[in-house]
């Protein structure tokens, strides 16, 4: 293979001509002839100054890979580099960085290993992992000093997840040529500097991450590369026995100490109750009506450890008499259960939490929220693998435990980030400490292991709200009910305004049926050939129903949840709903009722 006059590098230029502008095999509104608007703008911008460092944010799904492919072929057909090194989180996505390289005509390999200390010449150069750096910098360091080097950073905040990584990273590409960090969110929960990324103090003094070029969620939205998401949150009662023996019980969605939230959050994913049984069951379900109209459609569960999707992926067989594609570590098999599952037509996919980034299933559709990682760098990644459009009028659909940072998170996915250092602690996050403390196995070592485990006793789940495009949509309804069917049985083909349009109509039906049902007081409850209800079942419906009304009278007014749950305790008197009777509830009910129905 020769590198002179019009050998591989001009070859790979044009081969790359013919790439897909929305890699693999799809392209949408907003392209120009060859690329996207915005990835034609990037290279513009890049060709413009032609740096030694350039940091693109785009919103997973926009296209990073087909941008940074062609940015990699001009410079090789230029001969401002030689060689190129890509550098991806995981195993798989060095196949797949490959395999689309491959596609621009750029031959890249995957399979190096750190003990060969040389590549092989028939290469354009290689694919490696940030861990694979770490552990050998000085041979992929002698690689970039060989030969004039293009290095692609593909989300480079992987580069900060530790110090030594970073220190790996810095020492091994230092010497490159020309370096191109790819980010889906410049965000990171810490403060840990990512290597070659530029700093700047804000006029609070913090430093902020000075991004070269951003191509937002919103904007990526309007063009039509991406698809709108639709979020279903799921409320419930938890129950659980701590270390200690005490027997606890909360609604998941209510305000409550963080410490708490945490353990309902860990009570609804355990697999022996009833929230994710009914949570998969009407994710399943909206699969179907998403398959009438786009019947490759997938879904995936994101769940948090192996020996949780090994129990989702059974709950999943059982609902559809078919079992699900389990990935469960990034290891050669995995990667290539993942290929199957993005070719075939099959209906859902289970994976641990590491498929949430960069892995490419453009056909996923439905997603179920697992899991209690709730940064909003893993958050976004993770929203990232359901927001791949193929054509237009596409929807995407995740169910999501109503925990309070993740229904933030769904509702400020527009939001762009920059990664600031020096930050201080804003409080408005749950603390990713207790999740971990909640979600770790028990050890032989705990200090409290003879006071008993922490036990999960059961869980309920409660259709709570719809998403969308910043705006609440619903009411609290049982799984399976007609109310939950008006939202997660919406078509799988709408353009953006027509969802908002849909929502507003049936959230509006919603609240005529709402406000027209007769009360069910004291003396109604449980009336009728059955008998009366057990008393913790009145008190159970009496506050689902006046969670219900209080959302739906917050929305029309503009008041906040506890605004409203405030004013009418006033108003009527008595404790907090937790510890109210049912004709206390029900006072506070037919307040509601009386004001919804002036209105």
């Amino acid at each position: 293979m020769t590198e002179s006059g019009g050998g591989p590098a001009f070859r790979a230029t044009a081969a790359a001509e013919q790439l897909s502008p929305a890699f693999p095999e799809r392209a949408a509104r907003g392209t120009v002839a060859a690329l996207r608007a915005w990835q034609q703008e990037a290279l513009d911008a890049y060709f413009a100054t032609e740096p030694r460092d350039f940091l693109v944010s785009a919103t997973p799904g926009a296209g990073k890979t087909t941008f940074a492919l062609r940015l990699a072929a001009e410079l090789l057909r230029r001969r401002t580099v030689d060689r190129v090194t890509v550098v991806a989180p995981t195993e798989h996505l060095k196949v797949q960085w490959a395999d689309a390289a491959h596609r621009a005509g750029i031959r890249l390999d995957p399979r190096f290993a750190n003990r060969h200390g040389h590549e092989s010449r028939q290469f354009h150069g290689v694919v490696v992992t940030y861990a694979q750096v770490a552990v050998k910098a000085s041979v992929h360091r002698e690689m970039t000093r060989s030969r004039r080097t293009l290095v692609i950073l593909d989300e480079v905040h992987h580069g900060g997840d530790s110090l030594s990584w970073g220190d790996a990273i810095r020492e091994a590409f230092d010497p490159a040529t020309r370096r191109l960090s790819l980010t889906g969110t410049p965000f990171r929960s810490d403060t840990a500097p990512i290597p070659f990324v530029g700093y700047l103090r804000d006029e609070r003094g913090v430093r902020v991450s000075q991004t070269d070029y951003a191509y937002g969620y919103g904007r990526a939205l309007r063009d039509g590369v991406v698809r709108p998401v639709v979020f279903l949150s799921y409320a419930g009662t938890m129950r659980w026995r701590t270390r200690q023996g005490e027997e606890w019980e909360a609604a998941l969605g209510q305000d409550d100490t963080q410490d708490v939230t945490a353990q309902a959050w860990r009570a609804a994913l355990d697999p022996g109750g009833e929230w994710i049984s009914a949570v998969l069951s009407a994710a399943d379900r909206r699969l179907s009506e998403v398959r009438q109209s786009v019947p490759d459609a997938g879904g995936l569960v994101i769940a948090a450890d192996q020996d949780a999707a090994r129990a989702y992926a059974a709950i999943l067989a059982s609902i559809t008499g078919r079992a699900p594609a389990l990935v469960l570590s990034d290891e050669k098999a995995s990667s290539q259960r993942i290929q199957v599952f993005a070719e075939n037509d099959e209906r859902w996919m289970v994976a641990v939490r590491m498929v949430s980034e960069g892995v490419d299933v453009p056909r996923l559709s439905v997603g179920v929220y697992a899991t209690s990682a709730s940064t909003p760098l893993f958050f976004a990644q993770a929203i990232g693998r359901f927001v791949r459009a193929r054509r237009r009028g596409e929807l995407a659909s995740i169910f999501l435990p109503s925990v309070p940072v993740l229904l933030g998170l769904a509702s400020e996915l527009e939001r762009e980030r920059d990664h600031a250092l020096d930050r201080e602690p804003t409080g408005d996050l749950l603390d990713d400490d207790l999740l971990e403390r909640a979600q770790a196995p028990e050890s032989a070592s705990d200090d409290l292991l003879d006071e008993g485990e922490w036990t999960a006793l059961g869980s309920t789940a409660t259709f709570e709200k719809v998403l969308y495009d910043g705006q609440e949509y619903g009411a609290l309804a049982e799984p399976g009910s007609p109310e939950e069917w008006d939202f997660i049985g919406i078509p799988g083909i709408l353009e953006p305004e027509e969802v908002s349009r849909l929502l507003r109509s049936r959230q509006a039906r919603q609240r005529r049926h709402a406000a027209q049902r007769p009360p069910t007081g004291e003396g109604h409850a449980g009336a009728g050939t059955h008998g009366p209800q057990a008393l913790h079942r009145t008190l159970a419906e009496q506050r689902r129903l006046l969670n219900s009304l209080v959302t739906i009278h917050a929305r029309s007014t503009g008041a906040t949840h506890a605004q409203v749950h405030a004013e009418v305790r006033r108003l009527c008197g008595g404790p907090e709903v937790a510890r109210a009777t049912v004709s206390q509830l029900q006072a506070r009910i037919d307040l509601i009722r009386r004001r919804m129905s002036e209105r």
